[in-house]
């Protein structure tokens, strides 16, 4: 399937649900530290249910632990200073979607080291900010999973 990646995630409940969304289509959870909460945050563990127990989410010391020990095929990173848009990729198995912090998102830094077209973005209203991080994240892995025929799906 597929990897998410939060880097440097700040808010529980949004981590919680995306352990559920990880849970419920299979893709692998990649937690970038520092974290902004402790893992046994009751907060943590009311937004991801019981699925928590079904999907282990990999921690990882830093971005460069993560490609090191995981050696991502295609890397995709979710900004809103992204220029194409997410449902214009050709997603495949192995591909990895990372998202950014919620009240920083991604640096100029970690996005000018992939190439701009795996630069994504989720249209929104001109003098809108942004989407709330585990709505994002659902958006663009059912894009994802979609374009997979949602393999593994009942």
């Amino acid at each position: 399937m597929l990897n998410i990646v939060l880097f440097e995630p700040e808010i529980p409940p949004n981590t919680g649900n995306i352990i559920r969304l990880s849970a419920n289509t299979g893709f692998a959870l990649h937690l970038i530290e520092p974290l902004g909460f402790e893992l046994d945050d009751k907060r943590l563990r009311r937004a991801g249910l019981d699925y928590a127990e079904w999907q282990e989410a990999k921690i990882h010391s830093s971005w460069f632990e993560f490609i090191k020990n995981q050696a991502p095929e295609r890397i995709f990173a979710i900004s809103t200073k992204g220029s194409t848009c997410y449902t214009s990729v050709k997603f495949k198995a192995g591909d990895t979607l990372v998202f950014g912090p919620e009240t920083r998102g991604l640096t100029q830094e970690f996005r000018e080291d992939l190439p701009l077209e795996h630069i994504l973005r989720v249209p929104m209203q001109p003098k809108s900010r942004s989407l709330n991080l585990s709505n994002t994240v659902a958006l663009v892995v059912y894009e994802a999973w979609r374009q997979l025929d949602f393999q593994g799906a009942i």
